[in-house]
Formats: structure tokens, sequence, C-alpha cells
């Protein structure tokens, strides 16, 4: 497959580790545990999200955008690490956030990404909770259009053929990995969300042949949602790459058994995750995507899903600034406001 042909702006810090995480396979006596550092790719503290920019920003350099206009929820990693990309080549950035959980208190609403949104020097509209949030990105595009700009509209998540080909180039990086430490990967196991992550994967996956199973922890659709919108995704992808049929219905798999209340709303289990990491191995995770993805990993590990002398890698797709929007979801922090009270 090759991505060469493609334009594409190195923002990332590539490749990004490959580790075992000893501390937590040992405390839950499974198989061995790896984790994919992609919270390390270095925008704004990093995250999934950089590598689907890489593409889409060149294809906004090479179209002549002057400003490029994304959406997102408030806690939106995707719109933190758009805001990075468009400082550093000089561009203007707008950012559309949706209110989707309904969450007024200072932390979620200004502290964490939307905090660096600021930082970053982009400007912002909030949204309601809307269905059709690209549908909205479109009008505000058109505005702008009648103001003289020249934007460049990213879907929510960077979720197109254009962005998933970051995740594509992601699945040969990580093969590659593999091949040369002498690791076989018996299954991949991620956060699933917009889509383009999963899709861009299965797609690399698949069409390198190798033979890697690949797993979605959904953290909002139910699985037959979820599962259609990566399928979808990743047909168009594979075809961008010139990889038709390689990816088949039963290469997507999506598990929604750990969704909870719904996108935002992290769980018990959740929290119970990102602080096991954290006090186990020193990696921080986030509220919305990665804690419910270690979180429906470790419970499928203790339902023995997975077995010893397997290896399995968990992406790490990032976002722990997100956390700082979070604090008071945190029983320590909750004991702590309590005493002060």
């Amino acid at each position: 497959m090759n991505l060469a042909r493609f334009p594409r702006i190195r923002f990332a810090h590539l490749p990004t580790p490959l580790e075992p995480l000893p501390n937590l396979t040992r405390a839950l006596e499974g198989p061995e545990i790896w984790i994919k550092r992609d919270d390390c790719t270095g925008m704004s503290t990093g995250g999934n999200k950089t590598r689907k920019l890489e593409y889409l920003m060149a294809e906004a350099r090479e179209q002549g955008a002057d400003i490029v206009l994304t959406q997102g929820a408030t806690q939106s990693n995707h719109a933190r690490q758009t805001a990075a990309c468009a400082a550093k080549m000089g561009i203007d950035c707008h950012l559309l956030l949706e209110d989707r959980t309904g969450k007024q208190d200072h932390d979620y609403t200004e502290n964490g990404n939307v905090f660096l949104d600021y930082l970053h020097g982009a400007s912002v509209e909030r949204r309601a909770s809307n269905p059709d949030m690209n549908g909205e990105l479109a009008k505000v595009g058109a505005r702008m259009i009648g103001e003289g700009r020249k934007p460049y509209l990213i879907p929510g998540g960077g979720s197109n053929p254009i962005g998933a080909l970051g995740y594509v180039n992601a699945a040969m990086e990580l093969i590659g990995q593999a091949n040369d430490m002498g690791l076989r990967i018996d299954q991949v196991v991620h956060a699933t969300g917009s889509a383009g992550t999963q899709a861009g994967l299965i797609a690399g996956l698949t069409g390198i042949r190798s033979g890697v199973a690949l797993l979605g922890i959904s953290v909002r659709a139910a699985r037959a949602k979820q599962e259609e919108n990566v399928f979808k995704l990743a047909c168009a992808t594979s075809d961008l790459c010139g990889a038709s049929g390689a990816v088949r219905r039963e290469d997507i798999v999506a598990n929604s058994d750990y969704v909870g209340t719904g996108y935002g709303f992290p769980t018990p289990e959740a929290l119970d995750a990102i602080q096991m990491l954290a006090r186990l191995e020193g990696i921080l995770l986030d509220p919305v995507y990665t804690g419910k993805g270690m979180a429906g990993l470790i419970d499928l590990i203790r339902q023995g899903r997975f077995k010893k002398g397997q290896n399995i890698v968990f992406v790490h797709t990032g976002g722990s600034v997100g956390l700082f929007g979070y604090v008071d979801d945190f029983e320590f922090s909750r004991a702590k406001n309590a005493r002060a009270d």
C-alpha cells in the first residue's frame, strides 16, 4: 500500500512507542498486554487525530485554504489537535463545540481541551446537542465563503477516507515494529467513536494481509450502528488506497457493552481503569475514549476472553488533557472537596 502518493504534512512524532505493560499484565493474570503509545504523537499533548491531520491539513494546503473548520464535543481532542496543527501551519482555525452532556461546571466548559483550543488561537462557536453537526459545519463554511474566506471543512473526528489514511499508516507501522521485535500480535484493541481510527486500522491490517484481528470498544454507538459506520468508511478508505475488497464485513468487530450512559459520560469502570493504569504503569488515559476502551479490555480479560500466552496490543489514542474537564467525577476529588466544605 503506497501512501507516499498522498500529500502529507509530518506533524507527528513517529513511530510512536510500542511498549509492554508488565504491572497490568501481572495484576490481571492473563495475556501479555502491550500498549501502542499514540498519546505520544506530539501535537498539543498528542493523540490519534494528529495522524489523521497529517493528511487532512495537507489537502487543506493544496486547496489554498486560509481557515480550517471542524466540529466536536465540548471536550473534543480532535478540535484541540486541529487547532494546534492550524497554528503550526499559520492558518486560522474555527471550531464548533457541541454540548453532548449538559455538564455546566467550569472545568468541563472552559478547562482541559477547551482551554487549549483558545490557547492555540482558535475561534469557537458553541452549539446545543445536534444530531447533524457536520451539516451545521457546512452552514458555517458557506457563511465564511460568503465573507470571502477559503475554508477547508474537516468532519468530526477527522473521520473520512483522507483522515483514515493516518491509521492505515499506523497499522503498517505497528506490524513493522512487531516484526522487528519478534512479537506475534494476537489482537489489537482500541476505543472506537467516530469510526476513522478503526476504519483506517482495519484497512491497513487487511490491506497488508497481516492476519491480526482488531476489536473496537465503542464509546457511543450501539454495536450494529458502530460496525456499519466503520465498515462503510473502511471500504471507502481501502478503495482510496487501491486495495478494494480487502475489508470484509466480518473483519469489523465492535463491542458496545461499555458505553454506559452515553458519549462523554465516564462509567465507574472507566474511572477505575484510569486509576489502575495511572497507579500501575504511570500512564494517563482519558474519561471519554481510552478509559472506556481499557475498561472493556480489562473486563474481557477477567471474563477469560483472552488467555495467557496471547499478546494483546491496546492502542492508546490519547486525550489525557480531558481529565482536567472531569476532575469531580473521581471519588478522591469528591472526598477532598467534601472535607474542604
